[in-house]
């Protein structure tokens, strides 16, 4: 998350968290829950890996199927980066036959993970330590790290480069994936947000005024407590992916709160992360 991301984030950047931000962020720290694998799943092989950006040296997890060349997925994650709940995620993607790439955005500070067991966003000394770590990502550190992440993709020998690729991101992520689709229209082929925040403002640098740069089809999987704070971002996507003549699904998840898909949030919704992961797959699936 970030100060221009949701309720929560402006809450934070004041330097207190509303109630209801606290109940949705308090989880970080918990215990993943076991997602199911896919039906007919692949065989997968996964290790850690380092990325060489322009800015140093990138922690990131990498998996994939253990045989053939599939396309490529880059991950972002939310302000609890990478940790055991993303790795999950990133193995039931491969399983479904991508190859994946799940990265730690605060590789300039820290290694991750950046919460030790027992931490959470709702603690006021791990939300002093996480939040400058995400303040100091700007939009050009994204893009540069974008392209150095993309690159090592493709130089994986698991990744069919002749196949699209896709980027998705949850919380503060789904807007750099914005970023990466615009800064690679020629590799991005698909990108998908969930309960991403800061997608469409009035600043000039918004992610919504890249959408005429991009090549990518869309999914955004918006919270129904975000869209409450600013129901106007979902019209704002609209009327700039029609106008690009870009596919884009945009939809709110009634009664899915800010961070409800990853199994280790407080807000974990099993029903609907498990629906808006199966309008991912239906994504990939056609624009890959």
């Amino acid at each position: 998350m970030c100060d221009e991301f949701t309720e929560a984030d402006n809450a934070e950047s004041a330097g207190h968290v509303s109630r209801r931000a606290f109940g949705v962020l308090a989880g970080g720290g918990a215990m993943a829950l076991m997602l199911p694998s896919p039906a007919n799943a692949l065989a997968i092989g996964g290790k850690d890996v380092i990325v060489t950006t322009p800015d140093g040296k990138a922690d990131a997890y990498f998996v994939a199927p253990a045989t053939g060349k599939h396309p490529g997925v880059l991950i972002w994650p939310d302000i609890m980066g990478l940790r055991p709940a993303f790795r999950q995620m990133a193995d039931r993607l491969a399983q479904s036959g991508y190859a994946v790439l799940v990265v730690n955005p605060f590789y300039r500070a820290q290694k991750a993970p950046v919460l030790a067991p027992g931490e959470s966003f709702g603690q006021p000394e791990v939300r002093a330590r996480l939040m400058p770590l995400m303040q100091a990502l700007t939009p050009t550190t994204q893009v540069t790290d974008a392209k150095a992440f993309v690159a090592f993709i493709d130089a994986q020998p698991q990744v069919d480069k002749q196949r699209g690729l896709a980027t998705t991101g949850y919380c503060m992520g789904g807007p750099i994936t914005m970023r990466t689709a615009a800064a690679l229209p020629g590799r991005v082929k698909a990108g998908a947000s969930f309960h991403g925040g800061g997608l469409a403002t009035d600043k000039p640098d918004s992610p919504h005024l890249l959408v005429p740069k991009m090549k990518a089809s869309y999914l955004f999987a918006i919270a129904d407590n975000d869209d409450q704070r600013q129901p106007e971002a979902k019209d704002m996507l609209r009327t700039a992916f029609t106008a690009a003549k870009l596919p884009a699904e945009i939809e709110v998840y009634k009664g899915a709160q800010h961070g409800w898909c990853p199994p280790d949030s407080a807000a974990y919704n099993a029903e609907q992360a498990e629906r808006a992961w199966a309008r991912m797959l239906a994504l990939f699936e056609k624009a890959l």
